[in-house]
């Protein structure tokens, strides 16, 4: 490996931090690793964009690259959404009530 990827030493010890204040329950070593490989990935997806962005014959490359690879957590209420549509569909379902509770899911922002 001629550019050996290495993580800047103050974000082990913001890792180290992050990890006391969410009490994650994984031991350190194993969390620093995790988040260590999860740098090493954005860096690489980083640096995959910009050189997509500069020989890409769509502009939108990049992004679409991007947000394939990275995509964003599906909304709480996009979830509720979905098991809602789940339930309509089953036999025993009062449609005033469904209709209420989608109006509402509907009106939150996510």
């Amino acid at each position: 490996m001629s550019n050996p990827v290495t993580v800047p030493p103050e974000l082990v010890y913001e890792w180290a931090e992050d990890r006391e204040l969410l009490r994650d329950p994984l031991p350190l070593p194993e969390y620093i690793a995790n988040c260590a490989a999860q740098w090493g990935a954005d860096q690489e997806l980083e640096a995959c964009c910009d050189w997509l962005s500069d020989f890409a014959p769509d502009p939108d490359w990049p992004v679409d690259l991007l947000v394939a690879r990275r995509p964003k957590p599906q909304s709480l209420n996009s979830i509720a959404l979905e098991m809602l549509g789940t339930i309509e569909k089953m036999d025993v379902v009062i449609p005033e009530m469904t209709d209420t509770i989608r109006r509402a899911l509907e009106e939150i922002d996510d």
